[in-house]
């Protein structure tokens, strides 16, 4: 019989052997499992448009992915054949042939001098690694057994494209071409074929960051081999022999982590790569002039669909920002950037309309005083005129006929709570930031002020869209909108709606803005909830709105009439210092302390009773005096200008509280 003959039938043989151990039940080389834990592999999230926008590694730190046939260039895959097992297609799993001589010369030399694994042996292997000894060989031959029987030759391709070694942390193509080249292994280059076909089987040897010289002479021999095997021709090999060898990794994107990373591989979100890209960039830009503990967090919303486009909400890798936090879903004051619901509101209830006459003068509701944020006074304005200019007083006295807990009752019915402090109830403060919100439910709001009124909570994930809530008729959020559409500072954008809020200790500054298809958020301030002082919303964070929407196509609104633009160094109207109680001319007999209220001034105020200081709060324009006995007694107060108004209070009588 003829060696070649000899050998072939010694080859049938053996491998006739080691399929009957395998498929004989109790024998040592039983079907071993094939499935792969979720958290072994690493996970990537899409964008819209199915781009690849963050991705994660494995529980190992392992930047491992699965990988099928199809989302690899052929090139690499006739490489791979042609060089590792050219009988793939057509092999039982096994090589005979090449197991016999790799056995034969690791007996005679007692050392491994030849490979005869095929590629669903190497799979078998990186399936369940162990020492490469004969045992180990003969179990792994009996898997690729069981691989080819069980799979079919693309699923066992599959599995060692997304399985393979190619140089430290990196396992399987996608990953590999991903760091190596930055780019997809969808269209590879002969070169980048070549390298991975090479790396994979010395990869921490062939490493290219770290040798290139090797990884170089490997990659051109993978080259010459497969212009051999009419893989390609002996030009391209050429061409491809003078192409540079990577020497850095490709840093992967994590596009919007906060988010992204609790999302299972594979999940489409609603972000638009590009625009979220872009965004991060912007924001990044910002944070450079900031303090280490500040931070930011931007939303760009579609006003239609309620669908997240764009998101950067810190960064994730600042512990100093605490970057980790989901900003967006963290309860935070909005400041005075509900005012426009409670308008609306308002509107919707009769109680006022956008030209109805409004007071901005001071006023103390019991032991509460607000003040305005330029601690002056406009006198009588319209509402909407007090809305766009978001003064206190007129808001305050427009919740307290409302009322806060319908206020907060309506928002809570249409999906938005207030966080409010354990056991307390919604007060009148609610309209000026006494509650919170996160930043979803604000965007949510003023995505309903842009659309039709209705409030549907956002979405990030593609296809999955809440269902809408009646708030506010469109007739009522078109009265709202016009009113708030007007140039933002310093910007010649027009047709934007625009909103601030500042928070009390200027802990929170927001604007939000939208046009008639993209509602943007920015807030500005501490994750830890620290207060900045000086710190405004107008100078922080609407500079910051204005630069956003210079990254849209802007769908202007158009209101009627057009508004004037906004002009913050209006002069104000300055009410004249009065006292409110005691009435001039009264003769009191006290019971206890006398309440002495003010009006007017510019806070803080001075109370002085016969020269003598009075205990004051600085929010409030009243204080308390107990007479000492019946007589007269000289008050004067003085503003925080330097003016002041003298009264003559005459006591008839004055008892101790306590003694009745």
């Amino acid at each position: 019989m003829p060696r070649l003959l000899r050998l072939k039938t010694l080859a049938a043989s053996v491998t006739l052997a080691i399929a009957g151990t395998a498929f004989v039940p109790g024998t040592a080389y039983p079907m071993p499992s094939y499935t792969t834990p979720s958290a072994m592999w690493g996970r990537i999230i899409e964008g819209r448009d199915g781009t690849p926008i963050a991705y994660y590694p494995d529980a190992r730190g392992e930047w491992k992915f699965t990988t099928s046939e199809a989302q690899v260039d052929p090139l690499m895959i006739q490489m791979l054949v042609a060089i590792e097992n050219r009988s793939f297609w057509h092999d039982p799993g096994v090589d005979p042939l090449a197991i016999l001589r790799a056995a034969g010369q690791l007996i005679v030399r007692r050392r491994v001098v030849s490979g005869a694994s095929t590629l669903t042996m190497q799979v078998a292997r990186l399936l369940h690694p162990a020492p490469r000894t004969l045992p180990v060989k003969m179990r792994e031959a009996v898997e690729a057994l069981w691989l080819n029987v069980r799979y079919s030759k693309r699923h066992v391709l599959g599995m060692w494209l997304s399985l393979a070694p190619f140089g430290g942390n990196i396992v399987g193509v996608e990953a590999a071409s991903r760091i190596w080249f930055g780019k997809s292994p969808r269209s590879l280059t002969p070169a980048q074929a070549a390298l991975l076909v090479a790396l994979c089987r010395r990869p921490e040897a062939l490493r290219p960051d770290r040798h290139p010289h090797a990884a170089m002479l490997a990659r051109n021999r993978i080259l010459s081999e497969s212009a051999k095997e009419g893989v390609i021709s002996a030009r391209q090999a050429g061409r491809a022999e003078k192409a540079p060898i990577p020497r850095h990794w490709h840093v992967l994107p994590q596009q919007s982590p906060q988010k992204t990373i609790h999302l299972a591989s594979g999940t489409r979100t609603t972000l638009d790569p590009a625009l979220n890209d872009a965004l991060s960039g912007l924001a990044r830009s910002a944070l450079v002039s900031m303090p280490s503990a500040e931070s930011l967090a931007i939303m760009i919303v579609d006003a239609r669909t309620r669908a997240v486009r764009a998101a950067y909400l810190g960064d994730f890798a600042d512990p100093s920002r605490d970057g980790f936090v989901d900003l967006s879903t963290a309860i935070r004051s909005p400041g005075s950037a509900l005012k426009p619901f409670l308008y609306g509101l308002a509107f919707a209830d009769g109680l006022a309309g956008p030209d109805s006459r409004v007071q901005d003068l001071p006023e103390d509701f019991s032991d509460y005083g607000p003040d305005d944020f330029t601690h002056q006074f406009m006198g009588t304005v319209t509402a909407a005129t007090a809305l766009r200019r978001s003064l206190n007083l007129p808001a305050v006295s427009l919740m307290a006929r409302y009322g806060p807990a319908r206020f907060a009752a309506q928002l809570a019915a249409a999906g938005i709570p207030l966080a409010l402090p354990e056991g307390a109830a919604p007060s009148l403060p609610l309209v000026l930031g006494g509650a919170g919100i996160n930043m979803q439910n604000l965007a949510a709001l003023y995505a309903a002020l842009a659309t039709d009124g209705q409030v549907e909570h956002l979405h990030w994930t593609a296809g999955r869209r809440h269902p809408s809530v009646p708030f506010l008729s469109p007739s009522i959020v078109r009265e709202i909108a016009d009113i708030l559409t007007r140039p933002l500072p310093g910007d010649t954008a027009t047709g934007i709606a625009w909103k601030t809020g500042t928070s009390s200790g200027n802990r929170d500054d927001w604007a939000i803005g939208f046009d008639q298809r993209h509602v943007v958020i920015v807030w500005v301030g501490r994750p830890d909830g620290g207060a900045l002082p000086g710190a405004a919303a107008i100078d922080r964070a609407v500079p910051i709105l204005a630069q956003v929407f210079g990254l849209l196509k802007i769908d202007p609104r158009v209101s009627t009439p057009p508004p004037s633009p906004l002009n913050l160094t209006e002069a104000p109207v300055h009410a004249p210092l009065a006292i409110a109680y005691p009435p001039p001319g009264a003769a009191l007999g006290a019971l206890g302390p006398i309440t002495i209220r003010v009006t007017g001034g510019v806070r803080p105020l001075t109370f002085l009773m016969d020269g003598v200081p009075l205990p004051s709060i600085k929010a409030l324009r009243s204080t308390q005096f107990t007479p000492s006995g019946p007589g007269f007694y000289h008050l004067r107060v003085i503003d925080a200008d330097g003016r002041s108004i003298m009264e003559m209070l005459h006591v008839l009588a004055a008892y101790p509280a306590g003694q009745f």
